[in-house]
């Protein structure tokens, strides 16, 4: 019986040694993909100045914007008191733009920045998550508290995409207004906020997927914590903790 148990001890070792330890599951890399996806998206979405746009056909001073940069050509401020003429693509926050600055960003706009900045962040944060999880790397803290990483994965995917369903809803509502862009009839709506779009429902089809996987890795938090246990008991020269020492040693005299 002594030799069976230690064959099996052996066999788990070499096991464990040869990398036979539980992968993450095809729902987590499918998770990662979506994830992945969404992320490349929102990055062209969050760095491209085609959110609105104007038609070729119109012709006006205003060319096109993202949410970090203003195209005009020979655009004139009506109530800016001195003539200047505004051409070219500049960065909202240069100086360039300094005297309309007030104009160019409104307080629903700087709300769209904030949101879309929030889920980028976020995003590349449940991205390194997942890639921990994936690669299994550092191996024994990944495997013990792994439902703790895809659950920290399914809050930061779900709360991305709340952030830019918010983005896109207050976009396009505001898009319009007769007091931010002029003539806003000859404007349109770019492929940089259909990116935006695309993004949200990415990222939603993402939480979807790492919600059940949260909830299964949370059901087997048990059998990872016992799996690394039993990893450290198999390295040579493990020493159990003193207290186990101490409580035997109680045992033994009250018995």
């Amino acid at each position: 019986m002594r030799e069976l148990n230690k064959q099996q001890s052996q066999d788990t070792t070499d096991g464990v040694e040869k990398g036979d330890y539980p992968r993450a599951t095809n729902g987590i890399v499918f998770g990662a993909i979506v994830t992945f996806a969404s992320f490349f998206v929102l990055m062209m979405s969050f760095c491209s100045p085609y959110w609105i746009e104007s038609y070729i056909e119109t012709r006006t001073s205003f060319k096109n914007m993202g949410l970090w940069q203003y195209c005009f050509k020979d655009f004139v401020y009506p109530k800016y008191q001195f003539t200047k003429m505004f051409t070219g693509c500049h960065n909202i926050f240069s100086h360039y733009f300094y005297v309309i600055r007030e104009y160019l960003l409104p307080g629903w706009l700087m709300a769209v920045q904030g949101f879309v900045t929030m889920s980028f962040i976020i995003v590349f944060l449940v991205l390194l998550m997942l890639s921990m999880t994936i690669i299994r790397l550092p191996l024994k803290p990944v495997l013990q508290y792994e439902w703790l990483l895809v659950r920290f994965s399914f809050f930061g995917t779900a709360a991305s995409s709340l952030f830019m369903f918010l983005a896109v809803c207050i976009f396009g509502g505001c898009a319009y207004r007769r007091d931010w862009l002029m003539y806003p009839k000859f404007n349109v709506l770019g492929w940089s906020y259909a990116f935006a779009v695309v993004t949200f429902m990415l990222l939603f089809v993402a939480t979807l997927i790492l919600h059940r996987e949260a909830r299964q890795a949370f059901e087997a938090r048990g059998e990872q914590k016992n799996l690394v246990m039993q990893m450290e008991m198999q390295q040579p020269g493990y020493q159990p903790p003193r207290h186990h020492h101490s409580q035997s040693r109680s045992l033994q005299n009250y018995i």
